[in-house]
This record gives structure tokens, sequence and C-alpha cells, in this order.
């Protein structure tokens, strides 16, 4: 077919513009069939099994990298140091931008340097990881709640990469778009969506390398600067607080799916007393309930605020402020928040 196509038509001069032309046309056409040929030897992977892989890839693989992330016009880069071996897993988060910040995390803690005010805040390290939603493993356990579909190919930090959406099947929790690197499987950027499938919250990689664990020098994971003479605030030493009544805490509505995965007493700057705090979760989906006893006639109104893709609610009940916060509609927190009571 080509070679009839590129042979010189009757009646037409060598150098007319129509067999330029036509010359120009099937050279565009042959190398479209060969891009749809190599397209073709990389058939489209199964959703699940792509965000498995995911799962599994951002917990036992080794990288260094930078990326930024974006809510509304507010922009922040970090860099990210993540090791994992046979003693666990070691992260290294980084403030590049802004006041200086970092994270660290271990298996059994996580600690946040704020060398402005020498201060450090310790608790339990969860599970999840620094720059994106956790991705449960296997997926297939929050496949009731959510769709999964891949939706194209992309290039992020100079990566190939497979675009995947995660759509919610109801209206109580948001939906992501993933953008997960063809050969390690790491996600190197992912985007938070609302009910209208407008962007939220963006994370994206700039820059990533992918190493072995003898790569990345222990050094890389303490922290940048002295802290002698910082002064430590230990959530996991927590004890009860000095009203310890037998009240317990539940919020008795909730959508399909999620459940109470954590409860924890905090130390909060705004309280004299620490504070409870109960985790629930769909497995995808987190909104943190915060139970904080109020001070003498401290007036609170029933208030929302909205930041990115977080969204919180406060109430009062009796004497103490109930706040819900997460990475869901306002529905959501505003419901759960009105739900919450206390067993004696």
């Amino acid at each position: 077919m080509s070679g009839l196509l590129l042979s010189k038509p009757v009646g037409l001069a060598r150098n007319s513009p129509a067999l330029k032309h036509a010359v120009s046309f099937v050279a565009t056409w042959l190398t479209m069939a060969a891009c749809l040929t190599v397209f073709a030897q990389d058939p489209t992977p199964e959703p699940r099994a792509l965000l498995d892989a995911m799962a599994l890839a951002s917990r036992e693989l080794n990288y260094d990298g930078v990326f930024m992330y974006r809510s509304g016009t507010h922009v922040d880069t970090m860099r990210i140091i993540h090791k994992s071996g046979d003693n666990g897993v070691f992260e290294k988060l980084i403030s590049l931008t802004g006041h200086p910040r970092e994270v660290v995390r271990d298996k059994k803690q996580v600690k946040c340097y704020f060398p402005e005010d020498k201060t450090v805040v310790v608790d339990q390290s969860r599970l999840g990881k620094l720059i994106s939603s956790y991705i449960p493993h296997p997926i297939e356990s929050i496949s009731d709640y959510y769709n999964f579909s891949v939706v194209g190919e992309g290039r992020v930090a100079g990566m190939a990469a497979w675009i995947v959406n995660i759509v919610p099947i109801d209206g109580y929790r948001y939906g992501y778009q993933l953008w997960i690197e063809k050969d390690s499987g790491l996600l190197l950027k992912s985007e938070l969506k609302n009910q209208q499938g407008s962007t939220l919250e963006q994370v994206m990689f700039a820059q990533l390398a992918i190493l072995n664990e003898d790569e990345i020098d222990e050094s890389l994971l303490e922290p940048s600067y002295p802290v002698n003479d910082f002064t430590y605030f230990n959530n996991i030493e927590v004890g009860q607080p000095a009203d310890s009544s037998s009240r317990q805490w539940q919020a008795t509505w909730m959508p399909d799916g999620f459940m109470m995965r954590d409860r924890s007493r905090q130390v909060m700057a705004t309280s004299e007393e620490a504070v409870e705090h109960l985790v629930y979760t769909d497995g995808l989906a987190l909104v943190s309930v915060f139970v904080e006893r109020l001070s003498g006639d401290a007036a609170i109104t029933p208030e929302a605020a909205e930041y990115g893709g977080v969204n919180a609610y406060a109430i009062r009940i009796d004497d103490y402020q109930i706040t819900a916060v997460g990475e869901v509609p306002k529905s959501t927190v505003k419901q759960m928040a009105d739900s919450v009571v206390s067993r004696l």
C-alpha cells in the first residue's frame, strides 16, 4: 500500500505541490502507524493490579525526590527521602519553601522538627505515606466504595506513567487521579477530586531517583541541624486528662465502609488538657474527630472551615468542643461531628 501511494501519480510533475502534499501525508501516516504499533505492544493493565503494585512499591522501594504540593493558590516544594530494608521503613520530609521544617518517620515514631521555634513534636508512626493518601493493599478491600479505571498515559518527572481514576460511589468521599510509573509502580503524581471533577489538591514529583538501599546513607535520615536545645512535645507519652471520667466518645454516624481505626490522646497547643483523637477510615479516606474539654464559658458556635481539600466542622456538646477534620466533603464532616456522643 505504501509503495503504491509513494509512486509518481500519472499526470503530475515530479515537483508539483500535489505530489509533495501526497508524500508528506503518507510519511505522516506511516509515522502514526509505527507509533500505534508500539503502543499496541504495551497493553493497558488492570487497574486493581496496578494500584496493588503501587501500594507495594511505595513501601518497598528506595527513592529520593523533590515534589510540589499545590492547594488552591498555595504551593509548597519539598524533598522526600524514603528507605526500606530489613530494619523497616524510614522517611524524611524536608520543606524547601516557606518556614523551615522537617519530618522524620520510622516504624515507631514520627518527629516533626520546627527549627525557628526550636521545638519537636513526637507522635506515633501510623500507616500511610507522607506525600499521598494511604492506598490499602489489597485494593480490593475498598472496591465496594470506589470504582477504578485506567484512563490514559502520561509523563511526570521524565517518567512514563499510567493514569488511574478512583471514583467514589457516593457523595460522602472524594475521588483521586493517580499517575503511576510504568516500570517501578511508584506514585508520581496524585490529584484529589471533588464530586464535579475539579482538582482540590495536587502532589507531583519534579524529579525522582529510584535507588538501592545502600545508596541512601543513614545520615540523610537524621535532622539537618543540632537539636540538643530543642523542646520536645511527646504525644505518645500523654496520659489520661485531668478529667478522668469514664466518658467514651464515638461517632454514631459515618458513611458506609468507615470504621474507627485508632483512638489516642494528644497534646494540642490550644488546650490545657490532652485532647481525645478518634480516627475513622474506609481504607482510603480519613476523618479525624477531636474531643476537647473547654475551660470557663468559652462560646462555641457550629462552624465550618475549608483548607484546599480538607474540610473541618466544629460544634459544642456540653463542656466539650467536637471537631471533625478530613479530606472528605463538608457534608461528611458535619454529619460525623453532629453524631458524636459520649457513653458513660
